[in-house]
């Protein structure tokens, strides 16, 4: 349950953050057309704009990356206790995977 949790957890971070990071890839590209026609001040303060944008998508990124070491370090945790049981279920994902791709044929 609590692995579920996690994962789910894991999820909204990533949607959430891909989601902010669309955006502010939308208004840099926006920023980035509008400052080809501006010299001078104005095309200053558009590049300045543009570069906060930019810093802001990779504080993101870290952000996210900070949030989900949890999870990943509760995954890595679980698959360095339990080696056996990581190898029983690669190994039955890889059959399952194995059988369907055989039937394709």
């Amino acid at each position: 349950m609590a692995r579920k949790n996690a994962v789910q957890a894991e999820d909204q971070i990533k949607d959430q953050a891909f989601s902010e990071l669309q955006e502010l890839i939308a208004e840099s590209e926006k920023l980035l057309k509008d400052s080809v026609s501006l010299v001078g001040e104005e095309g200053e303060t558009l590049r300045a704009q543009v570069s906060l944008k930019l810093k802001q998508a990779l504080d993101s990124v870290t952000n996210v990356r900070e949030r989900t070491k949890p999870v990943v370090d509760a995954t890595e945790n679980y698959i360095g206790g339990h080696p056996w049981q990581t190898v029983a279920i690669s190994a039955g994902f890889g059959l399952v995977v194995g059988l369907l791709l055989g039937r394709r044929n």
